[in-house]
């Protein structure tokens, strides 16, 4: 790609020279959800075998992702994200939002979503998706997973739908908690907000299960949640996810707007999934 002398010293001409094209965006997207391999890659991109292997060379010289030996004979490779790939994924979750929002919406900002809309449908084609590693107990039955925007949080004036009731949320699960832990169901709480604003509001609230940071946007990226933009930064519209103890997810709830009736049905879900033998 030719560049005017002006665009040697722009950050944004520079990231765009590594982004490529569309294909390029796409196989970070894909990789990000998981798929490392170089066969599952072309499945999900639909992009031939000459061209996928093009751009995993160009990515991979660009220092975004690195090739990992999984297989001796033949040599099979994963391609991995690296430092610097891993520093893309704010970017490719804010295209996503902008997509989603200004593309696929008409940009009105909310916390929430349309039944009709992408985000619904990307969110409820989730079940049968492994989660990401860390997002289950090792020893749990099944794994109840909620996001939320944030706490403390004061959305502004008007208020953006659907932003509001992280603490009663968190309460209600709270409360919630001994028949999760009694009957042996994992409980996390997700949210962009950094570990040390969580930790704080973990011991305000004596909240007695985990919670974790997606400041990093790694999360989302992996399984490409819905986000908006609110009091400054990227957020979790809140919706909740129930996996089995082998990290597949079986239901999702979302949007949720009756938060003691998605409390309840989330330990309800988790109980009607069987339980792992022995």
């Amino acid at each position: 790609m030719r560049m005017h002398n002006a665009d040697e010293t722009c950050g944004i001409a520079q990231a765009a020279l590594v982004l490529g094209d569309w294909w390029n965006v796409l196989v970070l997207r894909e990789v990000a959800r998981g798929h490392v391999r170089f066969d599952a890659l072309a499945a999900e991109l639909g992009l031939s075998r000459k061209v996928l292997t093009e751009r995993l060379g160009r990515l991979v010289a660009q220092g975004v992702l690195r090739r990992s030996l999984y297989q001796r004979r033949p040599v099979r490779y994963e391609y991995l994200l690296t430092d610097a790939g891993t520093a893309l994924l704010p970017l490719l979750v804010a295209m996503q939002d902008w997509g989603d929002r200004w593309v696929l919406g008409d940009g009105t900002l909310t916390a929430t979503a349309e039944a009709d809309g992408a985000e619904h449908t990307r969110v409820h084609a989730l079940p049968g998706t492994r989660l990401p590693d860390g997002l289950v107990p090792p020893d749990a039955a099944a794994t109840v997973l909620f996001t939320y925007p944030g706490t403390g949080t004061d959305w502004g004036d008007p208020a953006i739908p659907g932003a509001a009731g992280c603490t009663l949320e968190h309460r209600l699960f709270r409360d919630a908690w001994p028949e999760f832990h009694r009957a042996g169901v994992g409980l996390y709480g997700i949210s962009t907000q950094l570990p040390q604003e969580q930790a704080e509001f973990a011991r305000t609230e004596e909240l007695p299960y985990p919670l974790l940071s997606d400041a990093g946007h790694g999360i989302a990226a992996a399984l490409r949640l819905p986000t908006f933009r609110g009091a400054g930064r990227l957020r979790h519209k809140r919706l909740i996810l129930v996996a089995d103890a082998e990290r597949t997810v079986r239901h999702t709830l979302f949007p949720v707007t009756d938060l003691p009736h998605a409390v309840a049905e989330s330990l309800r879900l988790a109980l009607s999934l069987p339980r792992p033998a022995g």
